[in-house]
């Protein structure tokens, strides 16, 4: 198999937050990052339905029930962890006290715009969430998804075709195939998994792809 699994997308975002931030994760493969933190590093990890410091997953059996995060997960809770109200949980999120937040993605523009929520059928409930809430309050907005659908469509445009959650606010996104900014340039890419190459990536991606890209170092890791 070509590319990083879910696993290993997962540690790479985790590998990438720094020490001290406070993290909100979105439904899905984002869930996973809680997994991944280097034991050396304090991140604290919050939940929009009332949970700041959520714990790595409950090992099988050791669950509590009424321990849940927003996808309704199963979840532990860290020594010192703090609940709350559920609008005192917005109010953080509102109020720009969130560090960084993870996504999933539909589609990823190479402007940074997101869309995640809707697939665009007319007949379709709302269901956004605090989505929206999360990229208009959160300092960084990374997203982790796969690089393509299930029938081979690319999820990195150069403009989204699906609802929008957000215009911007996308800063890099972690697929099974690459890690890419979004950079003054479009799509800036990092890093690509092992056995994908330039041509390999820029075949699955329906935007222009721009190599090399390295951060300055001393700077943040996005």
């Amino acid at each position: 198999m070509i590319g990083w699994d879910r696993d290993q997308i997962a540690r790479n975002i985790a590998n990438d937050i720094p020490e001290g931030a406070i993290v909100n994760l979105g439904v899905g493969l984002p869930e996973k990052v809680v997994d991944f933190i280097p034991t050396n590093r304090e991140v604290l990890f919050h939940t929009e339905n009332g949970l700041l410091g959520m714990g790595p997953s409950p090992a099988a059996g050791q669950s509590d029930p009424e321990l849940i995060n927003a996808g309704k997960k199963r979840v532990t809770a860290i020594a010192g962890a703090a609940y709350f109200h559920h609008a005192d949980s917005f109010a953080m999120i509102r109020g720009g006290h969130i560090d960084v937040c993870v996504l999933g993605a539909m589609q990823v523009s190479e402007a940074g715009d997101l869309a995640n929520w809707s697939m665009g059928d007319g007949d379709a409930a709302p269901a956004v969430g605090g989505a929206m809430d999360l990229v208009a309050g959160v300092k960084t907005i990374l997203v982790a998804t796969t690089h393509c659908t299930k029938t081979g469509d690319s999820k990195l445009l150069q403009v989204c075709t699906l609802p929008l959650t957000g215009r911007g606010v996308v800063r890099r996104v972690y697929t099974d195939l690459a890690t890419i900014n979004i950079g003054p340039r479009g799509f800036e890419v990092q890093q690509m998994a092992p056995g994908v190459d330039r041509q390999y990536l820029q075949q699955r991606t329906a935007a222009p792809l721009h190599f090399p890209i390295k951060p300055p170092q001393g700077t943040e890791p996005w």
